[in-house]
C-alpha cells in the first residue's frame, strides 16, 4: 500500500488541478543542524509552483527518519553541516521508504559529506554513490544544465558534483556535493548570492522536482 501511495503521488503530481501535496525536510539525530537553511524549501516550492505548474503545499513538513509518516512525502530533503546518526530502525525505515518509491535529496552544506556517506552505506551496504554523467535526465528537465550542477558557493576549489544511489536502474537518492543548492534557494539577503546564481540553484532544484514526479 505504501508503495502504491507513492506511485500515485508520482503520477498525479504534475497534473493540472491535482490535489496539493507536501514535500518534507528530514530531521535526524547526531547533533548536526538538520534545520539549516530554513527558507530554502519554501522558496523552491514557490519557484516550482510558478514555473512548473506543480501544486506543492507552501508549508513543507518536517519528518523524523524513523517515522512512518515519511511515506506520506514523495520527496524528502536533508541538509546540514555536522554529524548524522541513523540507528538500525531509522536506517531500515529510510531504506524501505526509498525502495517503496520515495526520493531523497542530500544537499552538502559544507561538512556533511564525512557523516552522510557512512550512514547511507548503513542503509544500502550493496550500493555506492556514483557520479551521474552530465547526460543524466535530472540535468535536462525544463532547465538545461549541460555541464551538470551549477557551482553556488566556493569552499575548497573543488567542482560541484552530483552523486546518486541507483536501485535497479532507478535513481533513489541525489546528492549535490561542493555545490550548496540549498544555500542557493534561501532568501536573497541570507547569503547575498547574485540573482544569477540564485536562479540557477532554483532551476536545478526545479529539475529535481520535475524529474522525481515524472520519472
Amino acid at each position: 500500500m505504501k508503495r502504491y501511495i507513492l506511485l500515485v503521488f508520482t503520477l498525479l503530481s504534475l497534473t493540472a488541478g491535482a490535489q496539493s501535496f507536501q514535500i518534507a525536510l528530514l530531521k535526524y539525530n547526531g547533533g548536526g543542524d538538520w534545520y539549516a537553511n530554513p527558507t530554502s524549501l519554501t522558496n523552491l516550492i514557490d519557484f516550482c509552483n510558478k514555473n512548473l505548474g506543480t501544486n506543492i503545499s507552501k508549508d513543507y513538513a518536517t519528518v523524523d527518519v524513523g517515522s512512518a509518516e515519511i511515506f506520506d512525502y514523495p520527496f524528502v530533503h536533508v541538509t546540514g553541516h555536522g554529524n548524522i546518526i541513523f540507528n538500525d530502525q531509522e536506517a531500515l525505515n529510510l531504506r524501505n521508504y526509498l525502495l517503496a518509491g520515495g526520493f531523497l535529496h542530500i544537499s552538502d552544506n559544507y561538512g556533511i559529506d564525512k557523516f552522510i556517506r557512512p550512514q547511507m552505506k548503513k542503509l544500502f551496504p550493496e550500493l555506492d554513490f556514483v557520479e551521474l554523467p552530465y547526460s543524466h535526465p535530472i540535468y535536462h528537465q525544463k532547465y538545461n544544465f549541460p555541464s551538470g550542477l551549477p557551482k553556488i558557493h566556493e569552499h575548497d576549489n573543488k567542482p560541484a558534483q552530483g552523486f546518486g544511489l541507483l536501485w535497479e536502474g532507478r535513481l533513489i537518492c541525489f546528492y549535490d556535493y561542493e555545490c550548496d543548492l540549498g544555500d542557493g534557494w534561501e532568501d536573497p539577503d541570507v547569503h547575498k548570492d547574485s540573482p544569477e546564481k540564485r536562479l540557477k540553484a532554483l532551476q536545478m532544484g526545479a529539475n529535481m522536482i520535475q524529474y522525481v514526479f515524472t520519472k
